[in-house]
């Protein structure tokens, strides 16, 4: 089993290049991750609080944190699952994130992607989504760290969304890359 792991900071282009990959090999899908709270739906399962609680009583939560005044949530059920169907990419802004999911799925080879850009590109980009939170989005960005064990890193301001894909194909799936 394979997956892959987006690493950066809001507006680093995560969706941009997970769209990228799943054109290039509908293989690739985005993990939805379970989001309790407000705001913007597309990319999550919407839960419930009671459906959290649960879910942590049965040791379900490989990792969770909760920013823009919502609940974010990798569930173990649901990324089993998709590791079994298909190679899920999933998004992460905190090293910590990165190390859980590793250690929740030792048998399964993460290929992790930290994805860049500089603050002024990524400021750009929060504003043009209008999602009304730019400062706290920013700060967000301010507080992203480095991610020393990154398999590649990718600067999404010099690289376009087809070639991140296919750098990160390429890693994640060597053998079939050269000969597809």
């Amino acid at each position: 089993m394979r997956g892959v792991i987006l690493y950066g900071p809001p507006a680093s282009g995560k969706d941009t290049v997970t769209a990228a990959l799943h054109q290039l090999h509908d293989q690739y899908q985005q993990f939805r991750r379970l989001k309790v709270g407000q705001g913007r739906t597309a990319g999550y399962r919407m839960s419930t609080d009671a459906e959290l609680a649960s879910l942590h009583a049965s040791g379900g939560v490989v990792w969770e944190n909760r920013r823009y005044g919502s609940v974010y949530v990798i569930d173990a059920p649901g990324l089993r699952q998709q590791l079994y169907r298909q190679i899920p990419v999933v998004h992460v802004g905190q090293v910590d994130a990165v190390d859980a999911v590793s250690t929740a799925f030792p048998d399964v080879r993460w290929t992790v992607v930290a994805l860049t850009c500089p603050r002024d590109v990524a400021e750009r980009r929060i504003v043009e989504r209008q999602t009304g939170d730019s400062a706290e989005r920013l700060r967000a960005w301010d507080e992203t760290e480095t991610i020393p064990t990154a398999d590649l890193t990718i600067d999404t301001s010099t690289s376009s969304p087809e070639l991140a894909a296919r750098l990160i194909d390429q890693a994640v799936r060597p053998r079939q890359a050269e000969a597809g």
